[in-house]
Parts: structure tokens; sequence; C-alpha cells
């Protein structure tokens, strides 16, 4: 929420003073920076922090009137530059200069003692603010949004395609206004205003590079292994704990150093020797029935976990080569042994 009151006691001279025209205030002033202003009020006002002007005390006769805040435009008639300020103080100068920021000035397209239309306007209330930040030093500000909203405190009006100034730890950042709501030109004294951001003129958004192309073709596919087949209504365990995709040692092809094939006999001999550890190979199923708090030390053999698995495992074919098998030899005979 900005609040930005005017009070008329702020202006000098403002008591005593005769009323001024019922229409709206028109002039044409002669218009300079805050640079040229004398020492003494440059040090008092603080012109280029705000969206204020400064005017001739002879302006507030004519607007002594005025119930409203005092808003104006602000129209460059040679190259037809518009914008809206609110007013600062009066000063007791004489009655055809103005003072404006230089932020002002530049976006006016105006030059030290240029001609500038001021005109009284009303203007609705804002409910919503876009800027854009002119450089991405503006995000390095720990909160941007709360040194805007203290900034604004200075404005009593934005008009759309501004390029407003704001200083903080005396350095200017610059700001384009967007986009405003509900006109192009609208007024920010005691209003709920919500603010945005868009990205600022120079900022790049960052590429994300993946560190490897393997990485990203060999991730695994997430599955959900708990799934239960539809009709198994006698046990609520996976049906991927019953055929389990086990890790299998030694299971590729095999070449020979010789460049042979193997034959029908071994490769049969060997994929069936690869199906029996298979099937010797069970995984544990999980306890469904635990209970939090409990803890179980189970002493039931592997085999007798799965009763479908143990009753398919095949015994193993006399054709396979069994190591450690066969009849031994003795070199040494024993003496109940050795011929007499």
């Amino acid at each position: 929420m900005f609040f930005n009151p005017f009070f008329r006691q702020n202006f000098p001279g403002g008591q005593g003073m005769g009323g001024g025209g019922s229409g709206p205030f028109r002039a044409v002033y002669q218009c300079y920076s805050a640079a040229f202003l004398p020492d003494h009020d440059r040090d008092r006002l603080n012109v280029e922090n705000g969206g204020k002007i400064l005017l001739p005390q002879a302006a507030l006769e004519h607007l002594i009137e005025q119930n409203n805040v005092m808003l104006f435009k602000l129209k460059n008639k040679k190259l037809d530059r518009i914008t809206h300020c609110g007013v600062l103080e009066f000063l007791p100068n004489d009655n055809t200069t103005c003072y404006l920021p230089n932020w002002m000035m530049h976006h006016l397209l105006l030059q030290e003692g240029d001609e500038v239309s001021v005109e009284s306007v009303a203007l609705p209330t804002a409910t919503f603010a876009r800027f854009q930040p002119q450089s991405k030093d503006f995000l390095d500000i720990s909160n941007p949004k709360a040194v805007l909203e203290t900034a604004l405190r200075n404005f009593n009006c934005l008009t759309k395609g501004d390029l407003i100034a704001i200083n903080y730890l005396n350095r200017n950042y610059e700001l384009c206004v967007l986009e405003l709501r509900p006109a192009d030109a609208v007024s920010i004294i005691e209003c709920d205003m919500e603010v945005d951001f868009a990205p600022p003129i120079d900022y790049v958004e960052p590429k994300y590079i993946p560190t490897s192309s393997q990485n990203i073709s060999t991730t695994p596919k997430t599955t959900n292994s708990m799934a239960i087949t539809p009709g198994d209504s006698h046990t609520p365990i996976p049906t991927s704990y019953k055929s389990p995709s086990t890790f299998m040692p030694f299971h590729g092809q095999g070449n020979r150093l010789n460049g042979k094939n193997k034959s029908k006999d071994q490769e049969q001999q060997d994929q069936q020797q690869q199906n029996n550890l298979q099937t010797q190979q069970i995984r544990g199923i999980p306890n469904y029935d635990y209970e939090y708090g409990t803890l179980q030390f189970l002493r039931i053999p592997l085999r007798s976990i799965n009763d479908e698995t143990t009753n398919t495992i095949e015994k193993p074919n006399t054709n396979i080569f069994q190591p450690f098998s066969g009849e031994g030899q003795i070199l040494k005979q024993p003496r109940n042994q050795r011929p007499k």
C-alpha cells in the first residue's frame, strides 16, 4: 500500500491568497533541471528522487480552490511527449519557470529552458503495475519489491511508457512502466496496487546442459512394482516378487580364442544351467502384516517361502559337469592294502 498524502500547509504563502478560476489549470513554463535551483533550495528539496515538480507560487492562486489531489499532465508539444506528475512545492520565483527531475527531462526529450505545457488532470486509482528493470543489476538487490515500494512513495502518479529512476544505496536504477490498470495513467496515492516485475532487458535465462547424454538414455523408467495382478484374490503379494529378475553372473555371450563357435550341445547345457541358477535365486517376500514397533527375526529356509517356485525347481542334470565329483585316487596306499 502506497501512502503519499498532499498537504496544503506545505505550500509557502498558501494562507491569505485569493481564490483562482473554476476551470482546469493550464500554463506553459520554461523547464529546468534541479541543478539550476539555488543552493539553499537544492539542499532542502530532493527533486531527483521522485515524480514531482516545482511550480512557481503564482500557480497556487489558480489551484487553491481545488479539493482533490493536484495532479498534472506535462507535454512537450514539439515532439508530442506526455507524462504525468505531482507537485512537490511552490517556489516564490518568477512566474515562467518550473523545475523537473532529471529522468523526466530525458523522458520528455526536453533541454534546459525548453517550454513545457502543464495542465491539471484527474486520474483513476491504480490497481496493477508491471515494471521492467533496464539492467539485471536490479536483481542483485535483496528485496527489490520493498525498494520499489519505498521509492514510489515519492510519486503521485504513473504513466505507461515512463522510464522512472529510483535511487538505492547511492545508485540509480531505471525501470520502465510496461503496464498499468485500469488506465494508461493512474494515481498511486492511498491505494492498494499489485506490483509485478518483467525480466530485465539484458537478462539471459541460463540453459540447462546435461552432464552426459548417456545418463539420460540409460535412466530406468519408473515402474510400479507393487501392482497386483487383476483377478489374483488369493494373495496380496505382487507378481514382481513371484518371478524376480535377479542378477545373473557370467550370463553374457562368450568368445573363443581360436575363433570357433560353440556346439549346439554346449549352448543347450549352458542355457539349462542358467535357468537352474535363476530358479534357485529367490527373493525374500516382505511381511505385509508388519506392525509398527515390533521386530521379527525369521528363521525360515529360503525355499519354504514360495511353494510355487520350489515345486518348479528341477534336479540337476547328470550330463552337466559337477565339480569335485567322481572317484578319487590315493598315491600312497594304506598298509592293510599293500601287497605282501
